[in-house]
């Protein structure tokens, strides 16, 4: 069995079972899915969150090093996030209520700041990243 994520023509999204892949293009062709909210019978297959990798194996070459990883993940925060420093509460109220751009902010806040931001609803990943290591 494989599970596929599905959009139809009018945009609702959702899992259907099938036998194999080759199944689902058989049903597709012969408009038998429908969707589960409108019944549209004009389906895609949409990318997964997730991938099913075949064989286990050996994942012995697949280590790295956690001071690696470290640094992947700052490369990651510095370019796809602005830096907005000690401002980051004040900043994701402002984009929250639409004062401020909507965009992806960095920062730090203080405990009374976190409770403050989960209180009005807005939703942020806490991640406890060290300095960076000095080659």
């Amino acid at each position: 069995m494989i599970a596929f994520d599905l959009i139809c023509s009018n945009g609702h999204q959702f899992e259907c079972w099938f036998r194999d892949a080759a199944s689902f293009d058989v049903q597709k062709e012969s408009r038998m899915i429908n969707c589960p909210v409108c019944n549209d019978d004009q389906i895609e297959k949409v990318l997964s969150p997730f991938a099913i990798r075949k064989g286990g194996g050996n994942r012995e070459g697949q280590k790295i090093d956690p001071r690696e990883a470290i640094k992947m993940i700052h490369d990651y925060l510095d370019k796809h996030f602005e830096d907005v420093g000690t401002d980051f509460a004040k900043e994701a109220l402002k984009i929250h209520y639409g004062q401020s751009e909507e965009r992806n902010i960095k920062g730090t806040a203080t405990p009374e700041e976190e409770t403050l931001l989960k209180e009005e609803g807005i939703n942020y990943l806490k991640i406890p990243v060290p300095k960076r290591f000095e080659n």
